[in-house]
């Protein structure tokens, strides 16, 4: 089928409380544990979660290495509100994890260098951050150069990169299936928005193109994640000029 395009912001009340109240954390903690697999040499001091929503992964990031930053950067406010809180929650947990990690309003592309976005960060971030992952962002975004331009613009020399993403599947009927499979007893609104997300999706062989384009194909890798899902994978090159 082709691609529908969705709002490319998640910032009604309603929706984003559904969000927060999911139970995302096999997903979340299965993103984590594949970093960890495919970047076993760590993923420096200074982490970016691009759409990071509710801040559920930004939250499992900090808690990688004792030393990273962590920034979760989204453009939804309603998102943002709910990561607050949970960072409030971390601070009176864990309140040394609390101060390597902060939440960012921003939408892409963001004009502003990465020390500007995270000012108490800096001088860190002036050489853009050591990892760039994003979680269900390329298919909200009307125009996906968007995101591998940012990558450019934020990530620093070597930077480690890893995508998720949801894959569009071959027909309305089979998006249909993996909502009746994946989410029968979900709230209607997480339902509703997981049959539009699937139908905005790409397909591997539409990211390659992506990275071409972005001239970013020879650094990451495109591959398949089980039945419904996409990565992109790699490190980026010392410089991109």
């Amino acid at each position: 089928m082709e691609r529908t395009p969705e709002p490319e912001l998640m910032d009604g009340p309603q929706q984003a409380l559904a969000y927060a109240q999911a139970d995302f954390s096999a997903g979340d903690q299965a993103l984590v544990e594949r970093l960890v697999a495919l970047f076993p040499e760590g993923l420096g001091g200074q982490l970016l979660d691009l759409g990071c929503g509710p801040g559920n992964i930004a939250l499992r990031l900090v808690s990688l290495n004792s030393k990273s930053f962590v920034v979760g950067l989204d453009g939804a406010p309603a998102m943002l509100a709910l990561a607050e809180q949970a960072l409030q929650q971390l601070r009176r947990r864990q309140p040394a994890a609390a101060q390597r990690l902060c939440f960012v309003q921003a939408l892409l592309p963001t004009s502003q260098p990465a020390s500007k976005l995270a000012p108490h960060l800096a001088p860190q971030l002036d050489r853009g951050f050591s990892a760039v992952v994003c979680n269900s962002l390329l298919h909200h975004l009307h125009d996906p150069q968007v995101l591998w331009n940012s990558m450019r613009q934020l990530a620093g020399p070597g930077a480690a990169v890893y995508v998720k993403d949801l894959r569009r599947p071959a027909s309305p009927e089979a998006a249909l299936a993996l909502r009746d499979r994946d989410l029968a007893d979900a709230p209607l609104v997480l339902q509703r928005d997981y049959v539009a997300s699937l139908h905005a999706a790409f397909r591997p062989a539409e990211v390659v193109q992506q990275l071409q384009r972005a001239e970013l194909a020879e650094h990451l890798q495109v591959g398949e994640l089980d039945d419904r899902y996409l990565e992109v994978w790699g490190r980026l090159p010392g410089r991109l000029d």
